[in-house]
């Protein structure tokens, strides 16, 4: 937004009623000329500035999204999260506290960026929010949806006892787990992993919990649970936690002890650890499976390395204890 010198700052101590009487039209007035009613009630006014892909926000979706709010009249954003690389994901009817703001979101798709006109009642109503919002303010607010995933089902799924759990068909299960793992992977890429490892471990009580009807369940269900224990193991590396990231990647080698990406997993922890001799025992073994494998390889150069220094400091050690001794003895 623009200010426009001194007649702006005094036009936006005007009340609205006395624009209309001078003929006065505002720089909100003139950007809802190009922009859409969203309810028909002149409540929300919507433009897209950038259109974006697949199927409109549902409701109850959980969301990451970049806004700012603006005041008419004002450059600086009363809100915004455009210093955050990555914000965090909010939950509609519950994060997401601004009615308006809720509704708009509703009607945008992933990759979105559009602009919103909201009046006072879907904003901050008859008496404002001060110091930063006066009353009967109208706000602007710039919105760029990055991503989202719909929660309903989980969020439906976890208040039932668990006893109302293990009687849902297991594709309802699957679905809640496939979000929960896709709900873990964005926060883990957007490099939330504390987000990350709770809804892996969320997951990981479901599993625990879910009892199998046969054995064809069972088996679907511990190759879904060797997929969250991979996340997790990895997770707690990037926690700085290789303790927590060797235990989850051991319990993945329960459940198939010829994965690689486990033994892989373990390896890395071992040597975070400067357990060199496990660490090269995980990592022969998951090179033996994978010889060519690039990860394996650079990882094997990087314990040979940290070995060698590790025994020239033993060494170099050693010989000044013995050089002491000798000095003592004489």
């Amino acid at each position: 937004m623009s200010t426009n010198g001194r007649t702006s700052r005094i036009l936006q101590f005007m009340a609205p009623d006395e624009r209309r009487q001078f003929g006065i039209e505002t720089p909100f007035q003139r950007l809802a000329w190009q922009m859409q009613d969203v309810l028909g009630d002149g409540g929300i006014l919507k433009e897209v500035v950038h259109a974006g892909e697949g199927p409109p926000v549902p409701m109850h979706a959980s969301v990451s999204i970049h806004f700012s709010g603006f005041i008419e009249y004002s450059d600086a954003p009363f809100e915004t999260t455009n210093h955050l690389k990555y914000p965090r994901m909010m939950k509609l009817g519950r994060d997401v506290t601004l009615y308006g703001l809720e509704l708009g979101l509703l009607t945008m798709k992933k990759g979105e960026f559009s602009r919103f006109l909201f009046k006072p009642k879907y904003a901050y109503g008859d008496l404002g929010c001060p110091p930063h919002i006066p009353p009967l303010a109208t706000v602007l607010y710039e919105v760029h949806v990055l991503d989202f995933l719909d929660s309903a089902q989980v969020d439906e799924f976890m208040d039932l006892t668990m006893e109302e759990q293990n009687t849902v068909p297991l594709s309802t299960l699957l679905n809640v787990l496939e979000t929960q793992r896709s709900f873990g992977n964005l926060c883990f890429n957007k490099k939330r992993y504390e987000d990350a490892r709770e809804r892996y471990k969320q997951a990981m009580t479901l599993l625990q919990n879910r009892e199998p009807v046969d054995d064809e369940e069972k088996k679907r269900l511990e190759e879904i649970k060797l997929l969250f224990l991979l996340n997790l193991s990895l997770t707690y590396l990037k926690l700085e936690k290789p303790q927590k990231a060797l235990c989850f990647g051991q319990k993945a080698l329960d459940i198939n002890p010829q994965n690689t990406k486990a033994l892989f997993r373990c390896g890395q922890a071992c040597l975070e650890m400067n357990d060199y001799e496990k660490a090269q025992d995980y990592l022969t073994l998951a090179q033996a499976k994978k010889p060519f494998d690039p990860d394996i390889n650079t990882l094997l150069k990087k314990l040979a390395l940290c070995y060698k220094d590790y025994l020239d400091k033993e060494k170099e050690m050693c010989t000044k204890m013995f050089s002491g001794l000798k000095q003592t003895e004489k």
